[in-house]
């Protein structure tokens, strides 16, 4: 008999697992085909591990193979991928909408009993005949209690790690990711404008970054009409608040003179770009302006250096000679950019497809990379503020590289007068 609100009588009798079909399911952000050829290619990993099932536990494994974003509020999710079918298992809390916004089916489990995710688990792959002896898990996004908690639940099994071969899975986008991908530089480019055109003497940082944010959250929304509206933000600095590059808006008001960054991250379906300017309240200082000029010419060489056939390690080395040559290579911060897809600030980075100097990979076509030059230079020293530039390169068929940043960069362009 199936329990019900109506005629439980304790706890104890309530179901640990349900299935909540509730209302029907939704468009998702690709197609069933895309679905499939992702899904294909995990397969592929397995059966090269020869692996009986996949328990993928990250944000970005999920999303990016059933197209479903949870937000854990401290409880587990998972899809589990078997050679003929895949399942995601989530919290109760979530009702319906995981199974309305997701590619395959669904198993939900209750907060009644505390196992009650690593039940859903064993249920996932009972319910499909899979005798797990051999199971993939992804190391880089697993808590080792979690992991251990799995491998409870599946004596005698092996877990095997997966994360690396998905991730290389992932660095290769399709004609529909980057479709998603175009559509939120363009978006990040709004929202750019939006920025520009409130900078103003007294303004802060926080008022500013919620102006940006605005528009680019409405913007999404009638780009994207069927999928969640969600995780959208911006770091707008001023200041000595843009030594980092991951420093959040404050109350700080702008002031006459001030180096400014402006930072938009729009978020499309889970899907990460971004738009990173240098800008100046005011006319710059003599050193000011030097130092901006040097890190545009570094921006401007790594942004003809991407393309097929590049080695991402070679580009970090050539364009380390540039700040080597004006005395400024400390003065660094971070690599010169990084894939694209399946990211946010909490999830998702592909750390095999970095500019780095301890990076080999080879840029291919299908690959989506920034070039985003970063130099601080330290509160109480000429010229004092961090400098940063951002684009975003679709490597094409062909030999083609297409910049889908339209936003200007450099001095000609974004010193806004007080």
């Amino acid at each position: 008999m199936t329990i019900t609100a109506d005629n439980a009588s304790s706890i104890a009798e309530l179901e640990r697992l349900k299935v909540l079909h509730n209302g029907t399911k939704g468009k998702l952000t690709f197609s069933d085909a895309e679905f499939e050829r992702r899904l294909g290619g995990l397969r592929q990993i397995m059966a090269a591990q020869d692996l009986d099932a996949v328990i993928l536990t990250s944000y970005h494994g999920i999303k990016y193979y059933s197209d479903f974003l949870f937000t854990t509020f401290g409880r587990n999710y998972a899809l589990v991928v078997t050679a003929d079918e895949s399942v995601t298992v989530t919290a109760n809390i979530d009702a319906g909408m995981p199974w309305r916004t997701s590619y395959g089916e669904n198993i939900v489990y209750t907060d009644w009993r505390r196992d009650n995710f690593y039940f859903g688990l064993q249920e996932a792959l009972r319910q499909r005949g899979v005798k797990a002896t051999r199971l993939g898990v992804e190391d880089d996004f697993l808590p080792g209690l979690t992991r251990e908690k799995i491998a409870a639940a599946f004596p005698g099994a092996a877990l095997l790690d997966v994360s690396q071969d998905a991730m290389r899975q992932r660095m290769i986008k399709s004609a529909e990711e980057i479709e998603v991908i175009k559509h939120g530089a363009r978006i990040g480019d709004l929202g750019g404008e939006a920025i520009r055109n409130a900078i103003c003497e007294g303004i802060s940082e926080y008022e500013v970054a919620l102006i940006g944010t605005e528009a680019m959250v409405h913007e999404i929304a009638r780009t994207f009409p069927d999928r969640e509206v969600r995780d959208t933000w911006v770091w707008f600095q001023s200041g000595i608040n843009t030594d980092g590059a991951h420093n959040w808006a404050t109350t700080r008001k702008l002031q006459q003179g001030d180096i400014l960054s402006l930072n938009c991250f729009p978020m499309t379906s889970g899907y990460y770009t971004a738009l990173e300017r240098t800008l100046f309240l005011g006319q710059p200082d003599e050193r000011s302006l030097e130092l901006w000029n040097i890190n545009v010419e570094v921006h401007k060489r790594g942004l003809e250096l991407i393309k097929p056939g590049a080695v991402c390690k070679d580009i970090a080395a050539e364009l380390n000679e540039i700040y080597i040559s004006n005395g400024l290579l400390a003065n660094r911060t971070f690599g010169y950019g990084h894939s694209f897809g399946v990211l946010s600030h909490y999830y998702g980075r592909e750390a095999g497809l970095e500019l780095r100097e301890d990076i080999d990979t080879v840029l291919e076509p299908g690959m989506v990379v920034s070039m985003e030059p970063m130099i601080t230079v330290a509160d109480g020293q000429p010229g004092a503020g961090g400098y940063r530039e951002h684009d975003i390169l679709v490597i094409g068929e062909d030999n083609t590289v297409e910049n889908i940043t339209k936003f200007p960069f450099g001095p000609e362009h974004n010193i806004v007068q007080a």
